[in-house]
């Protein structure tokens, strides 16, 4: 290397221990006091508490506290809930593939559902199955949390499960291995008798139906599998749901609203001087330009949801019927600390919408102020608690893989989901009598 190479370095290298040397030196005048304040309260609390105490957790607590102190949406997440994390977007995790839920009428621990092609669906597991044992611990007493903590692990471990089945005698022993299982977030109207998702509805065969659960690394894979095989239906209109979403990644939000909108901007990130610093552009590659879309949305869609539905609406490419939005329009980035163990997710900045308009709400913001997704004018469908935990029943019936030998559970007589219904007014309005007919039909 030439020796005036070597000069430049060695200057860039100096310069860069000193602006260190300073920064550092700046905390520690700023929150030196603090710091020592903490270790000390930290020390005092160790060597007279009158019990022993866990410094790990009172760590853990001292570090809730202070990004509690922030917004609603930072937070700081020990080990355990960082790795969930990481699953949940990552849309995979070491386990042996069901979904569970705590049965208050038999007080049980019971199987929802398994996932098809999973560990616990090759041997047999069903739904409607309580687990009574977990590696020949009892599961009388635990929380949801505590079942899901025992049931996940390392891909490859043995699991023993021992399960109690409607009209057995005697309680099933399985020795099930745990694999890596991909969770689903694109999900259709019901289950085909094969456990894979239809994605029309049942009352209008010629409507696309799709639920988007959540925005993970794989869910826009997932939207596009989905789509393909409507195609080729020749669906006359597709309903995009995502009432109770809570949200995800940004960069899947942005490319499913690629799907649909030719150009223009989908999304504007925005700091808290309203600078805007980042904004997503559709690419000019819209698979689907001229489908007619209806989005769903109620008061918990809210993020990366809110995104896709105030993109859709402002391009004019979807209405959106349903309740107004929750209104959560902030950016969350995750730093991670401890090399990995530990995680804070902090908020850094605020989404706009492709009109300008903010979908975030404010602490003090009302009813009256601009915030979140509105249903289109005409479109707005508000329902009481009883009837969204009736829906709610309905769509978990809907979601159950059946039983070998069962038929698929369809509607319940006389229920019937307001929201989807009125979306699918307009979209016999709009696309012609096809779907009318098919009402009829059914």
């Amino acid at each position: 290397m030439p020796r005036r190479n070597v000069y430049l370095l060695l200057a860039a290298l100096a310069v860069s221990l000193v602006c260190y040397h300073k920064a550092d030196s700046a905390n520690r005048n700023r929150y030196g006091s603090m710091f020592e304040t903490f270790t000390t309260a930290l020390g005092e609390i160790r060597d007279k508490h009158l019990y022993p105490v866990d410094e790990r957790k009172l760590f853990e607590g001292a570090m809730r506290g202070m990004v509690d102190q922030l917004d609603p949406y930072s937070g700081y997440a020990g080990e355990d809930e960082t790795r969930e994390f990481h699953e949940s977007l990552g849309q995979e995790f070491g386990g042996i593939g069901i979904e569970v839920s705590w049965n208050d009428k038999n007080n049980s621990l019971t199987v929802l559902s398994p996932i098809v092609g999973t560990p616990a669906y090759e041997k047999g597991m069903m739904s409607g199955d309580q687990i009574l044992k977990i590696n020949g611990e009892s599961t009388e007493g635990f929380t949801l949390h505590d079942a899901v903590r025992r049931l996940r692990g390392k891909p490859g471990e043995l699991v023993r499960i021992t399960v109690a089945r409607e009209g057995e005698k005697v309680p099933r022993e399985l020795e099930i291995r745990r694999a890596v299982i991909n969770v689903d977030t694109v999900l259709g109207d019901r289950r085909n008798p094969d456990g894979s998702w239809n994605f029309t509805l049942e009352q209008a065969p010629d409507v696309g139906y799709v639920r988007i659960t959540q925005f993970g690394e794989k869910t826009v894979d997932e939207i596009k599998k989905a789509l393909v095989s409507l195609k080729a239906l020749k669906v006359k209109g597709l309903i995009l749901d995502v009432r109770g979403n809570p949200g995800g990644l940004l960069s899947a939000a942005h490319e499913i609203c690629d799907l649909f909108v030719k150009e223009g901007v989908i999304v504007s990130v925005k700091d808290r001087e309203e600078n805007e610093h980042q904004r997503y552009e559709a690419t000019g590659e819209a698979a689907y330009p001229d489908l007619l879309l209806v989005v769903l949305v109620n008061h918990f869609s809210a993020s990366a949801s809110e995104i896709v539905a105030a993109c859709l609406q402002d391009h004019k490419r979807a209405i959106v019927v349903g309740e107004r939005s929750w209104g959560k329009g902030t950016v969350q980035t995750p730093i991670e600390l401890e090399k990995g163990k530990s995680l804070l997710r902090l908020t850094i900045a605020g989404f706009w919408r492709p009109s300008g308009k903010n979908i975030h709400r404010r602490p003090n913001d009302t009813d009256d102020d601009v915030w979140g997704v509105i249903p289109s004018p005409g479109f707005e469908v508000k329902l009481d608690e009883k009837q969204e935990l009736e829906i709610a029943k309905l769509r978990r019936q809907r979601d159950i893989l059946p039983r070998p030998g069962d038929k698929p559970t369809t509607e319940t007589p006389g229920l019937t989901d307001p929201v989807i219904e009125k979306a699918l007014e307009y979209l016999r309005q709009e696309a012609g009598a096809g779907p009318a007919e098919a009402a009829k039909a059914a």
